[in-house]
């Protein structure tokens, strides 16, 4: 199983980007706090009812967890569900292409410099790059 999907023609080796899976993302948070709780698989693994290979599993992006074995992991974790989306929903942000400040150019082609804010006047072109 891969730890990458092939998304698009945009990027990346042979025209296509990567981007994480869904499952190593979710393994990665849960890692995380398992560790910043200072806690042992083992010891996860039997507050959360699973089996140790399997959360292991889990936390590698090995393994599709079902949404009642997450339930039980983040309680195990006393973390919400919700938070646990939340997180993997802003890692998967941070792992978006960068983000293009537009700025705006003058009559004659100039280009502003980030941050500045030249006078609205007719004629003015804002320039998208891809």
């Amino acid at each position: 199983m891969s730890d990458v999907a092939r998304l698009g023609a945009s990027g990346g080796a042979g025209g296509r980007r990567t981007r994480p899976l869904l499952r190593t993302l979710v393994g990665d948070v849960l890692r995380r706090h398992r560790l910043e709780q200072g806690r042992t698989l083992a010891e996860v693994a039997r507050d959360a009812c699973v089996s140790m290979p399997y959360l292991s599993e889990v936390e590698r992006g090995r393994k599709e967890a079902s949404s009642e074995v997450l339930a039980a992991v983040c309680d195990a974790l006393r973390i919400d569900l919700a938070d646990l989306l939340a997180e993997v929903g802003r890692d998967l942000l941070d792992d978006r292409a960068p983000v293009i400040h537009l700025r705006m150019v003058g009559a004659h082609g100039a280009i502003a410099p980030p941050g500045h804010r030249p006078a609205q006047r007719p004629g003015g072109v804002v320039l998208l790059a891809a």
